[in-house]
């Protein structure tokens, strides 16, 4: 096999970004970082409405943040046995800002927004981006259809660090809970395949 075979093959056709479910938190706009807040009954039935489509692709690896609300995502969309933790996918460290509604964040900090602005005793925007990057650099070793369970703001960053080294682009990319992303290539271009699609299934519920 010649060297540019070889990297054909090494190289991930697709990586599959799935959020976890609805929770409390996220229902109320509430920052949830590292507090492991489970799903609601929605979240829940979110979770299991992914089933079908996440049944019709094979997947060569599945990795999920070790928090509750997305190893159970993961468990309830089919991919649990599958699954193996990685702590690289854990949300955003949102330091003294954890638990609080960016309007509550912004009536300190005027115009205060995660990508723009310090989070004190949390990640910096460096250090997340940091963590992204390290995190493709292995996805891009990884072969086949990877799939990741995580959390909004560390998706929206690793799509930032996918197309452009830049976790600052995930301000411009919006997640709804139990959507679907898609990162791949367009030939050698590393690309966003498909954003935020929230299947039929998961409306309804």
């Amino acid at each position: 096999m010649s060297a540019a075979s070889a990297a054909e093959v090494t190289i991930p056709r697709e990586i599959w970004l799935i959020r976890h479910g609805e929770t409390e938190w996220s229902r109320s706009g509430q920052h949830t970082g590292r507090t492991d807040v489970p799903l609601t009954e929605r979240g829940r039935a979110q979770a299991r409405a992914l089933a079908p489509v996440l049944a019709a692709q094979h997947f060569d690896a599945v990795l999920s943040s070790p928090l509750t609300r997305a190893l159970d995502t993961c468990r309830l969309a089919g991919l649990g046995d599958a699954a193996e933790p990685e702590p690289a996918l854990l949300e955003w460290d949102y330091g003294q800002y954890e638990g609080l509604t960016t309007p509550q964040i912004r009536a300190q900090q005027p115009g205060w927004t995660v990508w723009s602005a310090p989070v004190p005793q949390g990640e910096s925007l460096e250090q997340v981006q940091a963590r992204a990057q390290s995190l493709v650099g292995r996805l891009l070793a990884m072969p086949g259809r990877v799939a990741l369970f995580s959390h909004a703001h560390f998706l929206r960053a690793l799509a930032g660090c996918w197309i452009g080294d830049a976790a600052a682009l995930g301000a411009h990319f919006y997640l709804d809970t139990a959507s679907i992303s898609i990162l791949g290539f367009d030939r050698e271009h590393r690309a966003i395949r498909q954003w935020n699609r929230v299947p039929e299934s998961c409306q309804q519920v």
